[in-house]
């Protein structure tokens, strides 16, 4: 389990109407995750919070008020009843909601289409609606954002690897700066080299 799904079921599980499984899941996951363990511990502490505010009562006389202001159903406005035109009849299927609803989302997705492929719109030609142009157009801006994209990561990975050697050798350098220097031994003088020492004085 993931942070995204204890967030989908975390308010179940304060509650307690999870399954048994799910609520183990939950609970194997507050265990490893110290973030989502603090963001239960908010929600069950607004929890508590919340049950300790007094609940509100509605006014008594709110349901008669309402009741009284409601005007009954034979009442109520209804729709003209009224001969249609033939005109209204051959345009009624064309005037719907959802087929004009259909018709703007029609012509939305072909201005996507037309503009993502490069085609302007005061020079639209017969060629420049030629499938196999709009296709061409299309494949090569998706191969060059794909360029981009690869470009991007492999430049990432290189400047995570400089960084990567940089902070190697930073560490190094700490490492030979902290250990203490030794003084170089003088070697030891032979018997032999006395007595030459002697003479040449």
């Amino acid at each position: 389990m993931n942070c995204a799904e204890l967030d989908f079921l975390l308010c179940d599980y304060v509650d307690g109407t999870l399954s048994p499984a799910d609520a183990a899941r939950v609970e194997a996951h507050l265990a490893a995750c110290a973030a989502c363990a603090g963001l239960e511990r908010d929600v069950r502490a607004a929890v508590r919070f919340v049950a300790l505010a007094d609940r509100v009562e509605p006014p008594p006389a709110l349901i008669t008020r309402i009741l009284y202001h409601t005007p009954p159903a034979e009442a109520r406005p209804g729709p003209a009843h009224r001969e249609r035109t033939w005109w209204q009849r051959l345009f009624e299927p064309v005037l719907q909601p959802r087929f004009a609803m259909g018709m703007a989302m029609t012509i939305l997705s072909f201005s996507m289409v037309l503009k993502f492929a490069g085609v302007q719109e005061r020079a639209v030609s017969a060629a420049d609606l030629d499938p196999a142009r709009i296709w061409a157009s299309i494949d090569s801006r998706a191969h060059r954002a794909y360029d981009r994209v690869m470009k991007y990561y492999e430049n990432l990975r290189l400047v995570y690897s400089i960084q990567d050697r940089l902070r190697e050798w930073s560490a190094e350098e700490e490492d030979q700066r902290s250990r203490p220097r030794l003084e170089p031994m003088e070697p030891e003088r032979t018997g032999d080299a006395a007595p030459a020492e002697r003479e040449s004085r």
